[in-house]
C-alpha cells in the first residue's frame, strides 16, 4: 500500500484510492516507450475519447448502441482465486457494538478470531470455506474471490449443471447476527430479482463452521468473469493517462445501472449502496453485484449500508432514510468519482469541484449540469426516477458523442416538440432577402420560434387543443378564455397565446392558476422565460432559461432559449457556445445555424458564417434559405472588404442554387452590385474573370446588372415596381458616349 498524495490526509491507498479521503493517488510519471509508428510531427496521437474510428468499429449495446466501450475480456476464475486470503485489519469491527477488534498492538498483529474486549460478541474473519469442500453436495470450492462488507466470496464449481461456475457467498464475520440478517435478506430480495444487468441468484445452501460445527448460510450466484468499475478506474490511473474515463463511456455505464436501479424500484427496493466496487463489465456487459444492502422502500427497521464519498449527506439519512432520491446521488457521484480526479471522500464528499480544478465538467457543459442536479444537496432539487435520470442522460450522451465524433447524434425529446423556425423564414426565404434571414428575430417571434413542451395526453382537454396550434394568438386566447373549467394544458396553451399576443401580465396571471393546479411542475419556469423574453426582460429570461438548463441538460430547447436571452442582452459569444452545442447535435433545429451565422457576422466572420450555413442539410426544407443566407454573406460589408475570390465564391454558390423566379433574380442583382462597387472602389480580378455568366469588369458586370433588373421588370406584375426596376436598368446599363 501507498501513502496518500492528498496533502494532510495521512491514508493509505489500496485498489486505487485512499481508504480516508477517497481520493486516488496521483500517478508517478514514467517514461513512454517509443511507438514503432510514431506520428507524423504536427499530428497529435489519439487522446483516449471514446471514438467511433478507434479500434473496432463493432459497438455492442453499451450506450445505447452509440458508444464503443473497450470490452473487458472474460476472466478464468482459476485466475481470479486470492493466494492468501485475509481481512484488513482496519476493515475489522465488533458485529455487535461496532468497536475495533482484532488490530495489531505492541508489534503483535491482530487476531482474526476471538471475542469482543467491549462487549464480548465473538468474531471471526476467517474464510469458513477451503479449497475441496463440496457445499451441499455439488458445489466444490476452489478458494476465496474476495471479501466484501457483508461476506466472504468463493468460487466454485456446480457438478450438478455442467461444472458451471458459481460464485458462493458467506458472511465476512460469523458471529455479526446483523450480517446474518441482511445476508438473509439479500437472499430474499436475490430470489425476487430477474434482469440482465443484476446477478443472477442460482440457490441458497447451508455448509457446518469447521470450526464450531454451526451451519452457515451461503447464497449461490452466478460467476461474472470481469472487472469492477473500481478496478478499471484504477488500472487507469495507475497506467499514468487521464485522470478519469471517457466521458461518454461513463455514461454508457450509467445508463445500464439506471436500467437495473429503475427494476428495482419498480419492485419497490432500495439498492442504498451503489459505487464502482459493485459493478462489474465482463466483455460488454455490466452487471450489478452485490445486493446485501438492498432494502424495501417502506422498511423503517433494517440498519441502512452506505459509503461516504457516495453516500447522500447524514441529515438526510436521518430524516427521510433511504429513498429513490438517494439511489439515485450514489449513481451521480460514482459518475463524478469515474469521470475526474478529485477528493470525493473528504473535500467535496457531497459536492462537485470547481470546473477550473476538474477540466471535464468545463468541457462538456450539460455533463456538468447534469451532474450537479443528480447530486444536488436537496433531495427535491434532483431526478425524480430513474427513467427521468436516463432520459436526460441519453440527451446529455447525444452531445458529448457529437462534440467527441464531429457529427450530430440527434434524437427525439419526450418533452418537447420541433423548433418553428419555418414559419419565420419563410417570408424571408421567398423574398430571397439574406438580411432579412441574418436579422434577429424581435421578442414575440422569438418566443414564437423556441420549441413547445408537448401536450400531456392524458389532459382531459388533449384531444381538442391539438387542432388549435394553427389558429392566431388573439383568437387562440379568446377561445380558450371561453373555457369553463380550464385544464392545466389549456392553461399553458392560453399563457403562450397571450405572450405571443403581447399580453405578458394576462398569462402572468393564467400562469399562477397553473402552478397551483400543478404545484412544482418544470412547465411553469419555462413559460415564465417565455414572457420574460416576451417582455424583452433579457435578463429575467436568461435566469429563467439557465435554470431550466440545470434541470433539463439533455433538452436543446433550454439551451435554446438561454442562447436567444444572452443574445438580446448583449452577450453573443456566451450565446454561441450553446447554439453550437445545439447544431453540432441535432441538426434539425436550423435556427441555431442562422443565428451562429449572425453571431459570426457581426464579428466580420463571414467566412465561419458561410461555414455554418452550409452545413444546412440538402434535404432541409430550409436549405435554400441557407444558401441564400451564405450568398449575401459571402458579399456583405464594405467593398474595400471583399476579394475577387468571395465574389466569384458568392456568384458560383448562386448559380448552384439557381432557381428560374424573380428571388433569384434579385438575389443575382445583390451579387453583381457587390462586385460592381468594388470595381469602381479600385478592384482588379484578374484577366479573364467571370462573374454570373460575364467579365468582371466594369463594362461586363454593368451590362449584366441591365440584363437582370429588365428581367425582374417582366416578372413584376405592380406598375410602379415595374417602372422602378426599368429605372434601374437604366442607370447600370453600360454608358456610351456617342
Amino acid at each position: 500500500m501507498n501513502q496518500c498524495t492528498d496533502p494532510g490526509c495521512g491514508g493509505a491507498v489500496e485498489d486505487g484510492f485512499c481508504s480516508v479521503c477517497g481520493l486516488a493517488p496521483v500517478p508517478t510519471p514514467t517514461p513512454s516507450p517509443t511507438p514503432s509508428h510514431p506520428s507524423p510531427r504536427g499530428v497529435s496521437a489519439p487522446s483516449g475519447r471514446v471514438s467511433r474510428r478507434s479500434g473496432s468499429s463493432r459497438r455492442g449495446m453499451l450506450g445505447l448502441g452509440m458508444v464503443q466501450v473497450p470490452p473487458v475480456p472474460y476472466r478464468d476464475p482459476a485466475t481470479a482465486v486470492m493466494s492468501d486470503p485475509a481481512v484488513a485489519e482496519r476493515n475489522r469491527y465488533c458485529g455487535g457494538c461496532g468497536e475495533k477488534v482484532g488490530r495489531s498492538r505492541g508489534g503483535r498483529p491482530g487476531r482474526t478470531e476471538g471475542y469482543c474486549p467491549g462487549c464480548g460478541t465473538e468474531y471471526s474473519f476467517v474464510p469458513k470455506l477451503r479449497k475441496g469442500d463440496l457445499v451441499a453436495g455439488q458445489y466444490e470450492v476452489l478458494g476465496c474471490l474476495a471479501h466484501g462488507g457483508l461476506g466472504w466470496i468463493y468460487l466454485a464449481r456446480d457438478h450438478n449443471v455442467s461444472d458451471r461456475w458459481v460464485v458462493l457467498k458467506g458472511l465476512l464475520n460469523s458471529g455479526d447476527a446483523e450480517a446474518h440478517k441482511t445476508a438473509a435478506a439479500e437472499r430474499s430480495f436475490l430470489a425476487e430479482v430477474e434482469h440482465p444487468n443484476i446477478v443472477k441468484i442460482y440457490n441458497f445452501v447451508q455448509y457446518p463452521d469447521p470450526r464450531t460445527g454451526v451451519p452457515a448460510g451461503h447464497i449461490v450466484m452466478e460467476y461474472v468473469g470481469g472487472k469492477s468499475l473500481r478496478d478499471l478506474i484504477a488500472d487507469r490511473r495507475r497506467s499514468g493517462r487521464d485522470a478519469g474515463l471517457p466521458v461518454a463511456q461513463v455514461i454508457a455505464y450509467a445508463l445500464e445501472v439506471l436500467r437495473a436501479l429503475g427494476y428495482l424500484h419498480g419492485k419497490g427496493l432500495l439498492y442504498c449502496d451503489f459505487k464502482p466496487d459493485n459493478v462489474i463489465q465482463s466483455e460488454e456487459q455490466i452487471k450489478l453485484l452485490d445486493l446485501g444492502g438492498v432494502r424495501r422502500a417502506e422498511d423503517a427497521l433494517t440498519p441502512v449500508y452506505t459509503t461516504p464519498g457516495y453516500r447522500v449527506p447524514e441529515r438526510e439519512l436521518r430524516e427521510l432514510g433511504p429513498t429513490v432520491s438517494s439511489d439515485l446521488y450514489t449513481v451521480g457521484r460514482t459518475m463524478a468519482v469515474l469521470s475526474f480526479r478529485f477528493s470525493f471522500g473528504k473535500r467535496y464528499p457531497h459536492s462537485l469541484p470547481d470546473p477550473a480544478e476538474a477540466p471535464v465538467l468545463a468541457e462538456y457543459e450539460s455533463y456538468r449540469r447534469f451532474l450537479e442536479r443528480a447530486t444536488h444537496i436537496e433531495p427535491d432539487a434532483r431526478f425524480h426516477d430513474a427513467a427521468d435520470m436516463s432520459e436526460q442522460l441519453t440527451g446529455v450522451l447525444r452531445e458529448v458523442l457529437s462534440k467527441d465524433e464531429g457529427e450530430p447524434h440527434p434524437g427525439p425529446s419526450a418533452l418537447f416538440g420541433p423548433e418553428r423556425f419555418l414559419a419565420h423564414a419563410a417570408g424571408a426565404a421567398a423574398s430571397a432577402d439574406p438580411d432579412l434571414l441574418l436579422r434577429r428575430p424581435d421578442p414575440a417571434e422569438t418566443v414564437a420560434i423556441l420549441p413547445t413542451p408537448l401536450v400531456d395526453p392524458v389532459d382531459p382537454a388533449a384531444g381538442l387543443l391539438g387542432g388549435l396550434s394553427a389558429v392566431r394568438p388573439e383568437e387562440l386566447a379568446a377561445t380558450l378564455r371561453a373555457a369553463p373549467s380550464p385544464s392545466p394544458e389549456t392553461r399553458l396553451m392560453l399563457a403562450r397565446a397571450l405572450i405571443l399576443a403581447g399580453r405578458g401580465d394576462e398569462a402572468g396571471t393564467v400562469l399562477e392558476g397553473f402552478a397551483a393546479q400543478m404545484p412544482g411542475d418544470w412547465r411553469t419556469y419555462w413559460y415564465l422565460a417565455l414572457k420574460a423574453l416576451g417582455d424583452g426582460d433579457a435578463d429575467g429570461a436568461r435566469e429563467r432559461f439557465d435554470e431550466l438548463y440545470g434541470h433539463l441538460p439533455g433538452e436543446a430547447a433550454p439551451k435554446l432559449g438561454l442562447a436567444a436571452a444572452l443574445e438580446a442582452g448583449g452577450r453573443p459569444e456566451e450565446a454561441e457556445e450553446r447554439l453550437e452545442a445545439v447544431w453540432r447535435t441535432d441538426r434539425s433545429y436550423v435556427s441555431a445555424a442562422f443565428a451562429l451565422a449572425r453571431i459570426r457576422l457581426g464579428r466580420g466572420e463571414r467566412g465561419a458564417a458561410v461555414e455554418v450555413l452550409d452545413t444546412v442539410p440538402e434535404l432541409s426544407s430550409l436549405h435554400v434559405a441557407a444558401q441564400t443566407a451564405a450568398v449575401g454573406a459571402q458579399v456583405r460589408g464594405r467593398p474595400a472588404d471583399l476579394s475577387a475570390a468571395d465574389l466569384g465564391a458568392a456568384g458560383a454558390r448562386l448559380e448552384r442554387a439557381a432557381g428560374q423566379g424573380a428571388a433569384t433574380l434579385r438575389l443575382r442583382a445583390r451579387v453583381l452590385e457587390a462586385a460592381l462597387e468594388w470595381v469602381l472602389g479600385g478592384g482588379a480580378p484578374p484577366p479573364g474573370t467571370e462573374l454570373l455568366g460575364a467579365p468582371m469588369d466594369e463594362e461586363g458586370l454593368r451590362g449584366n446588372l441591365e440584363r437582370t433588373f429588365r428581367a425582374l421588370a417582366r416578372t413584376a406584375l405592380d406598375p410602379d415596381r415595374r417602372r422602378a426596376f426599368v429605372d434601374r436598368a437604366n442607370a447600370r446599363r453600360v454608358r456610351t458616349w456617342t
